[in-house]
């Protein structure tokens, strides 16, 4: 696994976007008392529920490879030459 330049900082905007996409589908809303564990792990399940990521083998699947997904999720809708991108 690769990191991302920006990683934290995508990680952060992918929850910003996914949480406002999981709302708007029905999912629910991630509370700000919630974890950041918790809100990965939901995020996550929602996108892969929508098949809007390719899930993680069962193996592989963790906190740390599960924020790398979302992370590289949100890089890929950022337009070119966001900040994040650089």
């Amino acid at each position: 696994m690769v990191k991302l330049k920006h990683e934290n900082e995508l990680l952060k905007k992918a929850l910003q976007v996914g949480s406002v996409y999981a709302e708007k589908r029905g999912y629910g809303e991630i509370e700000d008392h919630d974890s950041a564990k918790l809100k990965v792990e939901f995020l996550y399940r929602v996108l892969v529920e929508d098949k809007l990521i390719q899930p993680l083998a069962k193996d592989k699947i963790s906190d740390p490879n599960m924020r790398h997904k979302l992370a590289l999720w949100v890089f890929k809708q950022l337009p070119d030459g966001h900040v994040l991108k650089g």
